[in-house]
């Protein structure tokens, strides 16, 4: 009775992974490029909800502003917790936290009227948005490079 598999056998399973691997790979790869899309078009929506709900309960106490401040983190600064809000207010209330990474975001600028953020689909694909104050809009900066990734990510 044989109670261990000889060496042979587990060269020959390592090998039918290994094809495994290389065939299912290349063919999952696109899923992973949508689910970092379908991550960021919930993020967007989420993110201009609560916009929309902050300026709701301001107006209910009598002032008729957007939020002044998504959120207290650093510049290009990972690990950073945001649209948090600040002490007082809250946006989300589960923040998103900052890397410069794909499915990510971060924290770009702040002008005092416009504060800038990028949401990452690659290390090397991003789109910007900016957030004006002014208006509550968040929005893509739209230029020839992103304009596809933008329409899809804020539709």
């Amino acid at each position: 009775m044989k109670l261990a598999f000889t060496m042979i056998e587990l060269v020959f399973v390592i090998v039918i992974l290994g094809i495994l691997g290389a065939v299912a790979f290349p063919k999952m790869a696109p899923f992973i490029e949508d689910a970092k899309m379908a991550r960021g078009q919930s993020n967007v929506a989420a993110i201009r909800s609560a916009i929309s709900n902050e300026r709701g309960k301001n107006m209910l106490n009598g002032v008729v502003a957007f939020p002044q401040i998504l959120d207290d983190a650093a510049k290009d600064t990972s690990g950073e917790s945001l649209f948090d809000g600040n002490a007082t207010v809250s946006i989300l209330q589960y923040p998103l936290y900052s890397k410069a990474s794909g499915g990510f975001w971060m924290k770009k600028s702040d002008n005092g009227a416009t504060t800038q953020y990028r949401y990452y689909l690659s290390d090397s694909r991003y789109v910007d948005f900016n957030y004006t104050r002014a208006t509550g809009n968040f929005d893509c900066a739209h230029n020839a490079a992103n304009d596809n990734d933008c329409a899809n990510l804020t539709k």
